[in-house]
């Protein structure tokens, strides 16, 4: 899944990158309010972490924009200022959640999931299709109970088809939240991933619909 950070304290940039990364996002990373408004209004991202003292324009500022424009990605908005007054504003304004500074990595990343989880309307952090499981807190698939070893790539895969479980994901959607927009790939290379996945979980786990895209049914055998 992708996740746009927008944050301007390269040190916290970098912390919350890795952290996310090592969760099994893709983060992208901008730094002023004025591209993150453009990414925003212009890109599809599963969420968005907001720090509101930006420069060139106020989080908030950006945050009104992009609720403006009918842009309905959950935002988890981090800021050094702790008012319950703009608290209160941020979340009038359109904010899934609200994270003062200094926080806890691990806080962080249960409130984005959560609010990710609310957006698709999921109310559970385990997700289950047919014999397979997903633990989205422990990062773990499980194929009738037994752990499946997945590589970073083929998790970052069935996770996001399970998280959109029952919906056809267009191959563009899927390489984006696999990939990113920075990372080299084979024009074949969703093809032979997902055989390998299909190799682990069962040929057939993931199905394929042709000119459309690729999805895992809630009865998946």
């Amino acid at each position: 899944m992708r996740i746009l950070l927008v944050e301007d304290d390269q040190r916290i940039a970098s912390d919350v990158s890795r952290a996310l990364e090592s969760s099994g996002y893709i983060v992208e990373t901008v730094s002023d309010g004025k591209a993150a408004w453009f990414q925003g209004d212009t890109e599809d991202y599963g969420a968005v972490i907001l720090d509101l003292g930006l420069p060139q324009m106020d989080g908030l500022a950006v945050l009104k924009r992009w609720r403006a424009n009918k842009r309905t990605m959950p935002v988890l908005v981090l800021t050094a200022r702790g008012s319950w007054a703009e608290r209160v504003d941020g979340i009038d304004t359109g904010a899934d959640d609200y994270l003062p500074k200094p926080f806890r990595m691990e806080e962080l990343i249960a409130r984005l999931r959560s609010i990710i989880r609310r957006s698709s309307g999921q109310a559970s952090p385990v997700i289950t299709a047919g014999e397979i499981t997903f633990d989205e807190r422990q990062m773990r698939v499980t194929l009738r109970g037994a752990p499946v070893m997945l590589s970073p790539l083929e998790y970052r895969l069935v996770a996001h088809l399970l998280r959109n479980l029952g919906r056809i994901v267009p191959q563009h959607e899927l390489e984006e939240n696999i990939y990113g927009h920075d990372e080299m790939h084979d024009s074949n290379a969703l093809e032979v991933l997902i055989a390998r996945v299909r190799k682990k979980l069962g040929a057939q786990v993931i199905e394929t619909r042709r000119g459309f895209g690729y999805t895992i049914s809630e009865a998946s055998p």
